[in-house]
């Protein structure tokens, strides 16, 4: 073949018990722990507040704290003198009057919030602008949320079926799943936001992912074709080890530009970068190992990926 072939098939039974641990840990995690749904699920209250002088916003959580806002989130919003303040609904109803129209309860808790700010800090504070979100648009978001990645999930099945056959597309199907229960599971387990900017992460990893093996899986079924006294397990080694250097590069360059969002993107998109940090990772393992160990243990052969052969086209082709 002119290049060294790996045998990755060789530990693709560790590779399964290690997916399978991750896989049952997650699911543990959702069950109990469940996610961590930020405001654009649950609703609440956005507030936007300037300083003066850059504040510590572990100040301002502690002076928020002491004047009733528990749980209140904040992260610095464009420059290091602005601030995001998100409250919990809970918190909201707490502080404003049962009889408030929602306009004066939206006034209402911006200028509570100034006012407990301005009694910690020597520089002026502007209430920039104050959001509410009722419940009911949260559960339209997460509903909507969860029925364009089921959605997502068929269109990618229904494609690699087409592209090439129904083993080939249960797994793809299966490495996603994985993926995504994994990815979900670690803001589980970590207890981390999961806002509207994590979930457009988890579909853009399903993008990702698909991608990768849909490279893969072209490569496999062109060798399956040239390699016929090979068996399927040397296919595949051949296979992986010709898209190598190209998944690792992808993966490598991609990681690079997500760590320096992570480190340098600020607060806002800190859980966007993580979500698909864990993805590319768990990603590039699963096209290696969790799609390719899906057509080992559905015994894909040679004769899966042969065009049919139409009735009397053998007869045609005598001389």
């Amino acid at each position: 073949m002119g290049k060294r072939v790996y045998d990755f098939m060789r530990w693709r039974k560790v590779a399964a018990a290690m997916s399978l641990i991750l896989v049952i840990a997650s699911i543990v995690a959702l069950a109990t722990n469940g996610l961590k749904l930020g405001l654009d699920f649950t609703g609440g209250t956005q507030i936007e507040v300037g300083y003066e002088n850059p504040p510590k916003i572990e100040d301002v959580r502690s002076q928020l704290a002491q004047a009733g806002f528990e749980g209140a989130a904040v992260v610095r919003f464009g420059s290091d003198s602005e601030l995001l303040i998100k409250l919990p609904p809970e918190v909201a109803v707490k502080q404003t009057q049962q009889n408030a129209r929602d306009a004066e309860a939206t006034n209402s808790i911006g200028d509570k919030v100034v006012g407990a700010l301005r009694q910690h800090s020597d520089g002026r504070i502007d209430l920039r602008r104050v959001e509410m979100m009722g419940p009911q648009i949260g559960e339209e978001l997460r509903d909507d949320g969860g029925l364009g990645m089921l959605f997502a999930l068929a269109v990618v099945m229904a494609y690699v079926a087409l592209r090439f056959q129904y083993k080939f597309a249960i797994g793809a199907v299966v490495a996603l799943i994985h993926d995504v229960i994994i990815v979900l599971g670690f803001f589980a387990i970590l207890r981390l936001d999961f806002d509207l900017t994590v979930l457009a992460a988890v579909l853009a990893v399903i993008g990702y992912s698909i991608n990768d093996t849909i490279v893969v899986y072209d490569r496999v079924r062109e060798n399956f074709r040239k390699v016929r006294q090979a068996e399927p397990d040397e296919v595949i080694n051949i296979s992986m080890s010709q898209t190598l250097s190209r998944t690792f590069m992808t993966s490598f360059t991609t990681l690079l530009v997500l760590w320096a969002l992570q480190f340098f993107g600020g607060e806002l998109i800190h859980n966007f970068s993580l979500a698909l940090i864990v993805g590319v990772i768990i990603g590039t393992f699963s096209s290696v190992y969790v799609a390719a160990n899906i057509l080992m243990a559905m015994n894909i052969t040679k004769e899966d990926l042969m065009p049919p052969v139409k009735e009397g086209a053998e007869l045609d082709e005598m001389p």
